[in-house]
């Protein structure tokens, strides 16, 4: 599969098309019919704003840098996420992920792509962060990189989904401490062939906690020779 090919296969998408026929898709939030995402529920969502953390992107009350990156630095050059991870975006990415949503790619995408021309990243490629194989097969689709093919179509970033690998299934992170969620994902990534050399990176997810996933990213990229890494994330949880 190229990088610029979206990682749903042509009768999941039949599929899906059959069933929106059947089954007309509702907002996720106001259920307003025959959309999957209504531009004025959009408004409702908790946008992020400064101050945040130069590093991790959490937000701030002052300051520069939060308690957690002064004690211990990310290894990722920066952390940024669009939106507060709270009531209509933890309904949608809940329905987009394990509801077979993934019609919602394209309304949260664009609120990727809204703050990439707004705060664009010194990047070369995009990198969504990867599902171990038996849940992609379960799910049916990687929602980080039906996001970030998104991004791609709508800023010209180039997406390479097979850069990164999940080599070792994981617990959910959902009821994990930060200690625990780090200790989880530890080793769990590899580079399987050196395509990230010198090269700037963007992972690409949705949603960010502690970041300790995408920090287990970062390494393996780190490890393969990548250049810098970053992160961008749809929703941020406090």
């Amino acid at each position: 599969m190229s990088s610029g090919e979206r990682h749903i296969l042509p009768t999941e998408v039949l599929f899906g098309s059959l069933l929106n026929l059947l089954f007309p898709p509702r907002c996720v939030v106001c259920g307003r019919l025959d959309v999957w995402l209504c531009a004025g529920c959009t408004t409702l969502f908790s946008r992020i704003a400064d101050p945040i953390c130069v590093r991790c992107g959490l937000p701030l009350e002052r300051g520069r840098l939060c308690m957690r990156c002064r004690e211990h630095p990310p290894r990722l050059e920066g952390i940024r996420s669009v939106l507060l991870f709270d009531g209509p975006l933890r309904a949608a990415v809940h329905r987009f992920k394990y509801r077979h949503g993934w019609g919602l790619a394209t309304p949260l995408g664009r609120l990727l792509v809204d703050y990439w021309r707004a705060h664009p990243f010194p990047v070369d490629v995009a990198v969504p962060v990867p599902l171990h194989p038996v849940r992609l097969k379960r799910r049916g689709y990687n929602q980080a990189a039906l996001l970030a093919y998104e991004l791609g179509r709508g800023t010209g970033l180039p997406v390479d989904e097979g850069a990164l690998r999940r080599v070792r299934a994981t617990a959910s992170q959902m009821r994990l401490s930060a200690a625990e969620r780090q200790h989880n994902v530890k080793d769990a990534f590899v580079c399987p062939d050196g395509r990230i050399r010198g090269q700037r990176a963007l992972l690409v997810d949705d949603v960010c906690t502690t970041g300790a996933t995408l920090e287990a990213c970062a390494d393996a990229l780190y490890a393969d020779g990548a250049k810098a890494v970053w992160a961008l994330t749809l929703g941020r949880a406090e």
